[in-house]
């Protein structure tokens, strides 16, 4: 009887070779991958609001929060890919996103306009300041090219959160 393709597929380790001790490489890993759920949570979020945006100002909030999905969502690919360029191992499915995320999902049938913007804004300053704890677990390990990444990353959230904050501030 022929074997299964499945039987026949080596297992080929994961370890990609990096200039940081196993450990340094545990902990950065560990630092990134909630960031990561963190920040596919916040993408799926940004996109719900920006599909269920609704108000006179439907058009500005619409085409903002499409901008800043966007942004969100370029995040994820350099997040994973840094976690394995160091040698760690990355988020999986939807499931492991929902074991490792912090950003709460909102799957509320109607929420209003101010209440996104503002709930929105809270989410990138809390991711802001989860980056933040990376970086310093990044300096720790010595990781450099990480915590330059979560710098850049940093002043995007608190840009996306700054124009939150305006736009839900009364005249």
């Amino acid at each position: 009887m022929p074997q299964s393709t499945a039987s026949k597929q080596v297992k080929a380790p994961l370890h990609t070779p990096s200039g940081l001790s196993q450990e340094a490489v545990a902990n950065v890993s560990g630092a990134l991958n909630p960031l990561l759920a963190d920040t596919f949570a916040l993408y799926m979020k940004t996109k719900n609001f920006h599909w269920h945006m609704s108000g006179p100002h439907f058009r500005d909030y619409h085409l903002m929060l499409d901008e800043q999905g966007e942004q969100i969502f370029a995040m994820t690919d350099d997040i994973a890919e840094r976690v394995r360029k160091i040698g760690g191992t990355t988020l999986r499915s939807i499931g492991h996103i929902a074991k490792l995320q912090r950003v709460r999902d909102n799957d509320q049938t109607f929420v209003g306009p101010h209440q996104m913007l503002a709930e929105l804004r809270d989410d990138n300053l809390a991711l802001a300041a989860h980056m933040r704890e990376a970086h310093e677990v990044c300096d720790e390990a010595g990781d450099v090219a990480s915590a330059s990444e979560l710098e850049n990353w940093i002043d995007e959230a608190e840009r996306r959160a700054w124009f939150l904050f305006e736009a839900t501030r009364s005249e």
